[in-house]
């Protein structure tokens, strides 16, 4: 998904900033955050625009204080990123670990998806089925991408409709993502003993304290984005001490202010249990529930799974790393990883080609206050020769959207007049495949010559010195 990330918060108070805040995670592919951690953080910094994102983040560490600074953290370490994976394949983990999921079976066509009917009957006794569309992100229900059938013949009919849509979500870009396989589930809403109960849970990552957290609400199965904008009191934290791990207390704690009492609070600390043990054991950033189902006889139950691993443990964690879906990937973003480039697709129409994520961060500020969005996040590193900055111009031209690009560079480890000739090298070797203004800021070792190879090449490359005249040379390429 693609989000304008240099706008200011919309919050009413200060409380309202710090849950925002708090609950902020990946801006890069659009399924990487869970819907609380993505779509609140997301929707409140599009709302508007004018702060740059630099002052927002100063914002948070000085008026607000809090510790998920997630967007910021991911944007600025290249060492962290996450793979995501399937609701199915989270269950799957979830269910290795002990923890009671909500039964289903993967189809890929609506004959594969009645006989997941068929055998989900004879298996659970269920005679209702829920059809839920499988990608990488959040809101499907709003998309019409999970629907109810109440006998095998709208199993297949929904299955039919729902698999090769294009599924457009509030988590998803205008153009939405393809649905290539439904799972079919059990309906878990059956009339019991008692009425059933939907909570929200998840557990994450706080990278600023360096400690997991459980973070968990009365109010699941619903958007718990404006259950965090409207009565952000009803959602808890459980902050976890790495050494000793999640201790009992907390468990029973977590269960004491859900509201649960007997045999449901019992089972709802064995789940927050096991649900931890899966987060740890499969090296996870998040693992987010919603809902978390207390049922008619009093079990606890994981309906829904938002399972996002880091990619830095892959390496021990071969099954998952098989889970990995390519399909559900910007392809932009799958190539320039392949070739060692950190890049994220944004929204706008000025790409950037930048060494350093927190200069990258500074360029995105610049764009915005020359009036315009950045088309990505895109840091060639320390390495900036011919080859990778050529290797960088094509992957930013993949992006139809991009009208001009700007590269700003600081020469430190790298030579500003090697990355000058680079740029050169790359026009020339480009050709006609370059058709847009290239605006490049040079500074640090080396750039007083920099400027004058670039300068003396004969190409149409405009240079700069200053960031503001750069924006200005980005404003009058855009404006003629």
């Amino acid at each position: 998904m693609k989000y304008n990330l240099v706008a200011p918060i919309a919050a009413e108070s200060l409380e309202q900033q710090k849950l925002i805040f708090s609950c902020g995670h990946k801006a890069t592919n659009g399924s990487s955050w869970g819907g609380l951690e993505k779509t609140v953080f997301a929707n409140k910094l599009a709302a508007e625009s004018g702060n740059s994102f630099l002052k927002i983040k100063n914002k948070i560490v000085s008026e607000i204080g809090l510790n998920l600074l997630f967007l910021w953290h991911f944007l600025t370490d290249k060492r962290y990123t996450t793979m995501n994976i399937h609701e199915y394949q989270g269950k799957e983990i979830l269910a290795s670990y002990g923890v009671r999921i909500q039964r289903g079976i993967v189809a890929n066509n609506p004959v594969e998806a009645v006989a997941a009917a068929k055998q989900l009957t004879a298996e659970t006794g269920t005679g209702w089925h829920v059809i839920k569309a499988q990608v990488h992100a959040g809101g499907r229900g709003k998309g019409g991408g999970v629907k109810l059938a109440k006998n095998l013949q709208q199993v297949e009919e929904i299955a039919e409709q729902i698999i090769g849509m294009q599924l457009i979500t509030p988590q998803t870009s205008a153009e939405g993502k393809k649905v290539h396989k439904v799972l079919i589930a059990e309906d878990v809403y059956y009339p019991g003993e008692s009425e059933t109960s939907e909570f929200y849970m998840s557990v994450l990552l706080n990278r600023s304290t360096g400690r997991n957290m459980i973070m968990y609400s009365t109010e699941g199965g619903m958007d718990i984005e404006e259950v965090a904008e409207h009565t952000p009191h009803l959602i808890f934290t459980e902050e976890i001490d790495p050494a000793v791990g999640l201790q009992g207390f907390q468990a029973r704690r977590i269960a004491f202010n859900l509201g649960l009492s007997g045999n449901a609070f019992k089972e709802m600390v064995k789940f927050v249990d096991s649900l931890y043990n899966a987060y740890i054991g499969c090296d996870a950033s998040m693992f987010e529930i919603n809902p978390v189902l207390k049922t008619s006889d009093n079990k606890i139950m994981a309906v829904d799974a938002k399972v996002n691993i880091d990619d830095n443990a892959l390496y021990r964690q071969a099954k998952i790393a098989d889970m990995r879906d390519i399909r559900e990937e910007n392809p932009i973003e799958v190539e320039a990883k392949e070739v060692g480039l950190n890049y994220v697709d944004l929204d706008g129409t000025v790409g950037c080609m930048v060494n350093g994520a927190g200069l990258a961060m500074a360029t995105m500020d610049l764009i915005k206050y020359a009036g315009f969005e950045p088309a990505n996040f895109l840091d060639v590193g320390g390495t900036a020769d011919a080859k990778r900055v050529e290797t960088a111009f094509r992957i930013i031209l993949k992006d139809p959207a991009v009208e001009a690009i700007l590269i700003n560079i600081f020469g430190g480890i790298v030579r500003c007049d090697r990355v000058a000739q680079g740029v050169v090298d790359a026009y020339k070797n480009m050709g006609d495949a370059i058709k847009v203004p290239i605006i490049v800021r040079l500074q640090g070792t080396n750039a007083e010559i920099a400027k004058e190879l670039i300068d003396n090449s004969g190409m149409p490359i405009l240079s700069a010195v200053q960031f503001q005249e750069a924006a200005d040379q980005v404003k009058a390429a855009l404006t003629k």
